[in-house]
């Protein structure tokens, strides 16, 4: 059993309309005040890299100045604290923005009541043909025994429940479900606060699938996949994130991800977060007092289409399977 407390998507407020900010973290003709934290000779195109690989540095300007300087400073910051000059050679930029107040709520479900799934924000794959990865499961549509939302006891707060059962249903051993978003975006950031199941044989998921193919006719993998979480029952400590694309993918033994052990993640409910921006994508793991504890992996912009399809709208997949490819001869059940 699998369950969920809140799933939220955000975007990125534009929040100073006089500076035009690319790629969401750096612009043109911007300056910060104050909090200099030390400077170096570079050029504009490597300030925001080298900021980043400063101990402390938050944010950055860079001028003419003797050549080319990068002047890196520290603090908490937002890209509503930048200030428009009449230089256009200077720029200025952050190197993560994690202040909630650079962010707008665009997409929530809070899974608040007893009953089915909101079929407004939802739909449901249904079959049991082993979904490429001969998964033992059939996926059912809105049926409550395998999906369903609750109220914790005495308590106005929801959650969503994922429950997969051993029982016959279309020739399939095992029953369960498989929920996608109906709402499908570019960019963003989106969090899902989840409970994984521990089970032997159970392989749970938060992830997303492109929209339609247009990078290539081929869907999958040519138009893309995030894996923002991934969890199996012989290992359900070890959370996976990851992407695929044409060039890699689990098929050719080539796709991009990385593992962390995450030591209650069975236990309590963490927030599972995905920062997704036009020139790079990352995971983490945490909770209430820090979502972005415990980061997971990054995956920057790189090549052409076949390494990055990731500009187009995608939706969330959540699911939970029996057994699997993934599984080997560990999956007993």
């Amino acid at each position: 059993m699998i369950g969920f407390i809140t799933i939220n998507i955000l975007s990125l407020d534009s929040v100073n309309s006089l500076i035009n900010w690319n790629g969401n973290n750096w612009a043109m003709s911007c300056d910060f005040s104050g909090r200099d934290l030390s400077n170096a000779r570079t050029s504009g195109e490597l300030c925001g890299k080298t900021c980043a690989e400063s101990p402390g540095c938050t944010h950055f300007t860079w001028t003419q100045y003797n050549g080319g300087t990068c002047w890196m400073k520290s603090g908490t910051i937002s890209k509503s604290d930048a200030f428009s000059t009449d230089d256009p050679a200077m720029a200025c930029g952050v190197i993560e923005s994690t202040s909630s107040s650079d962010w707008t709520l665009v997409w929530e479900d809070n899974f608040n009541w007893n009953g089915g799934i909101d079929p407004i924000k939802w739909e449901f794959d249904v079959g049991g043909h082993g979904w490429g990865n001969n998964e033992k499961q059939f996926y059912t549509n809105n049926r409550r025994e395998n999906t369903r939302c609750e109220l914790f006891p005495g308590s106005s707060n929801g959650r969503l429940i994922i429950e997969a059962r051993r029982e016959q249903m279309e020739n399939c051993e095992f029953t369960s479900a498989r929920l996608k978003s109906k709402v499908k975006w570019t960019y963003g950031r989106l969090q899902i606060r989840a409970k994984v199941p521990d089970g032997r044989g159970l392989w749970s998921a938060l992830w997303m699938l492109p929209e339609k193919a247009t990078h290539s006719s081929v869907y999958w993998p040519d138009n893309g996949e995030i894996d923002l979480m991934e969890q199996v029952g012989y290992d359900p400590l070890r959370i996976h994130s990851t992407v695929h694309t044409q060039a890699y993918n689990h098929m050719k033994g080539t796709q991009k991800g990385l593992s962390i052990i995450v030591s209650d993640a069975i236990s309590n409910f963490k927030i599972y977060t995905l920062n997704w921006n036009p020139n790079k994508i990352e995971m983490y793991a945490g909770d209430d007092a820090n979502p972005f504890a415990n980061h997971i992996f990054t995956w920057n912009k790189e090549g052409d289409w076949t390494q990055w399809p990731f500009d187009k709208p995608f939706f969330i997949i959540m699911n939970l399977a029996v057994g699997g490819n993934w599984f080997g001869d560990m999956s007993t059940i």
